[in-house]
């Protein structure tokens, strides 16, 4: 009889790693961290929230800080297209236009997220790099690119510091919501841009309305 040799019997292979679920737990464990915050989130909190298996969730991320930066870096996937931002002709126009329920809701969202985490941004440059690319750096961009835009047409100065002054409407939600606790709406963004943003770029918010 002949022997079978070991390199022709059959492998048992590894199982698999499922990944159809990860775009669900991942939202899940931003729903978590943003309602409970890092220290009091738990893995189990996420696979019940996501209704998955816990062995599911602990196969994908091996830590609680690993599922949390995939988690925020995901984030970035929502921001706004700043290819097919639209030209109103004036900067209080762009700016206006971008106030929206559903980016209102979406920037709250990522303060809460944002608020959650803080106990651990000091531990974790990962997390810190994660949080500036999904969170604060796509306002900035919007905001850099709008005063640019106004800037080319004329509307404002050439020497107009867009760097910082792209940083105030951001800094200023994120006291309201993080400090203040209170709601961002659309009249305190309209406040910021009318009181506070053109003013610093050299327009008058009455001519501008």
């Amino acid at each position: 009889m002949t022997q079978l040799h070991t390199d022709d019997a059959p492998r048992k292979l590894g199982r698999r790693r499922d990944h159809t679920r990860d775009a669900e737990i991942l939202d899940a464990a931003i729903e978590v961290l943003a309602e409970t915050g890092y220290d009091r989130m738990t893995m189990d909190m996420v696979a019940a929230r996501a209704q998955a298996g816990k062995a599911t969730v602990y196969r994908r991320w091996s830590s609680k800080s690993e599922l949390v930066v995939e988690a925020i870096a995901c984030l970035k996937k929502n921001d706004i297209d700043l290819e097919h931002v639209p030209d109103t002709g004036t900067l209080r126009g762009d700016l206006v236009a971008m106030i929206r329920p559903h980016t209102i809701e979406d920037g709250e969202k990522k303060l809460q997220v944002m608020a959650g985490i803080t106990s651990m941004l000091a531990r974790n440059p990962e997390l810190v790099e994660a949080v500036t690319a999904a969170i604060i750096e796509p306002r900035a961009a919007l905001n850099r690119m709008l005063m640019r835009r106004a800037i080319d047409r004329g509307e404002i100065a050439a020497d107009t510091d867009v760097d910082t002054l792209a940083m105030i409407m951001p800094s200023m939600t994120s006291y309201r919501v993080l400090i203040l606790q209170k709601p961002v709406d659309r009249e305190f963004l309209l406040s910021l841009i009318d009181g506070v943003l053109l003013p610093a770029v050299g327009l008058k918010a009455s001519a501008s309305r």
